[in-house]
């Protein structure tokens, strides 16, 4: 039987005077009028939940029962990288060296923390071949964003006007976005049918309009392009840019580096790469890598060392200025250093290649089962079609299957990206799975592919709610509490 109580609301469990603590009566006068104004007084209490020490303890251990994340559930997701995230990175970046400072301490009292995050933007520069570096971007897309306006400046000074961004039609949608954002056109490049950037395309679009070509690589269908030392210089021949999403980041660790591929800016994703928090809508962290002529451009500060001391380096007088409060999200960053750091280089480059066998296994299993439009091999993820479902009468079935892998206990992967792809099922298995795992979940998906059509159609069957109305949810979403 169903435990109502553990689904209700905090506030369909309120009753009038119950309290978690109670306290004793002030034994003084209390004079609230000569501490606050009178009219910053409420005229009633806030309308709060009135509940008890335990129904709050049990509310919030339930939900948090309810939450499929990566500590309890495998989470395929594709290209988001939802791999396990090491605890002891979680202690480390606690220390109160690192968690009490206060970000207006003057650079002499946190000289260890600023030496940690200089290291840091060494093992960025090292990795990426990218000399210049800068820490204070707050998520991935916020680096895009930073380097594209550092982008700007840099032809602005060169005295250049340039108005386009391209990208290809698989690309994230952040990419085109940052574009328009940074007072760009964004330009679709196409693909090819194996999925790789159709470079006649590319030459047709390509003109000294062209500031920067954003591209991901491996891209976003799992594949290393072939011609991407080409596709750079084809772009560095019109004078333009070359911007490395670095979202798949975790295929190529420790064996090649964007600037060998002709890269001139990138980003990272150190909840994706280097396994910090990932998700939520909390923190996040998206530090750009630029090589040696776009660095003045960076934003301020840059954490810089001289004679053997740390400061924050506001001086810099083409910096396109400040992009976020302070040093950046410096937890986040600081458990991407511990990361890199426990892994070192030889460490990286099995990081790669295991998240790239784990993926060419997962796919060699699953490809019997449904069509993988690009070929038999990937990089770290792949990209299966359910479309071949509909002629058994489903409409949406890449929905469907995602829908049902949630009763056999698996986070769905991503559906319906690339758009390239149709009824795209989007797979990353990530280095941190075991063999085990990855067997339950292509076995689970070899089951669901032989129920009847009612059991995906009404799937999940497990949670709280089913299928709710997403398009009603995003137009009209429900942010306040009113009773019935």
């Amino acid at each position: 039987m169903r435990n109502e109580q553990a689904t209700a609301l905090l506030f369909e469990l309120s009753r009038p005077g119950r309290r978690a603590v109670r306290f004793a009566a002030p034994d003084v006068a209390v004079q609230t009028t000569e501490l606050l104004p009178e009219w910053a007084l409420a005229d009633k209490p806030p309308p709060l939940p009135e509940v008890s020490e335990s129904d709050v303890v049990r509310h919030f251990t339930n939900l948090s029962a309810r939450n499929m994340s990566v500590d309890s559930h495998f989470y395929p997701l594709g290209s988001c990288t939802m791999k396990y995230n090491p605890k002891r990175n979680e202690r480390l970046a606690s220390l109160p060296g690192f968690s009490q400072v206060h970000p207006y301490q003057p650079d002499s009292t946190v000289q260890g923390l600023l030496a940690c995050l200089f290291e840091l933007q060494e093992m960025l520069a090292e990795i990426s071949g990218l000399p210049g570096v800068s820490l204070q971007p707050a998520a991935g897309a916020h680096g895009e964003l930073t380097a594209l306006l550092v982008a700007a400046a840099y032809f602005r000074h060169r005295g250049e006007r340039r108005t386009k961004v391209l990208s290809p039609d698989s690309a994230h949608g952040t990419n085109p976005a940052s574009a328009r954002m940074a007072g760009f056109t964004a330009v679709t490049v196409r693909s090819t049918p194996s999925g790789f950037v159709d470079l006649d395309d590319l030459r047709r679009q390509l003109d000294g309009q062209v500031a920067v070509l954003m591209i991901t690589n491996p891209n976003t269908l799992g594949l290393f392009d072939p011609h991407i030392r080409t596709i750079a210089d084809l772009v560095h021949d019109v004078g333009g840019l070359v911007y490395l999403d670095g979202a798949n980041m975790n295929a190529v660790l420790g064996i090649t580096r964007p600037a060998d591929c002709g890269a001139d800016m990138m980003h990272f994703n150190p909840h994706k790469t280097f396994s910090g928090p990932h998700g939520g809508g909390g923190p996040g962290a998206g530090p750009i890598c630029v090589r040696s002529d776009l660095e003045p451009f960076l934003p301020v500060p840059v954490v810089a060392r001289r004679n053997g001391h740390y400061f924050l380096d506001y001086h810099r007088p083409e910096s396109i200025g400040r992009v976020r409060a302070f040093f950046g999200n410096v937890g986040v960053l600081l458990r991407a250093y511990c990361y890199l750091l426990t892994h070192g280089p030889d460490g990286l480059r099995k990081v790669a290649e295991n998240a790239v066998l784990n993926a060419n296994y997962l796919l060699a299993r699953l490809k019997r089962l449904l069509a993988c439009p690009q070929g038999d091999r990937c990089m770290h993820e792949f990209v299966l079609t359910a479309e071949p479902l509909r002629r058994r009468g489903l409409k949406q079935p890449a929905r469907d299957i995602a829908k049902r892998l949630l009763d056999y206990g698996f986070h769905a992967p991503t559906v319906y990206f690339p758009l390239t792809v149709p009824e795209a099922l989007m797979i990353e298995p990530t280095e941190t799975e075991s063999k085990e795992t990855l067997d339950a979940f292509a076995d689970a998906l070899e089951k669901i592919l032989q129920e009847p059509l009612d059991l995906l159609q009404e799937a999940p069957h497990s949670t709280p709610i089913s299928r709710p109305d997403e398009v009603q949810a995003a137009r009209n979403p429900k942010l306040r509490w009113t009773p019935d």
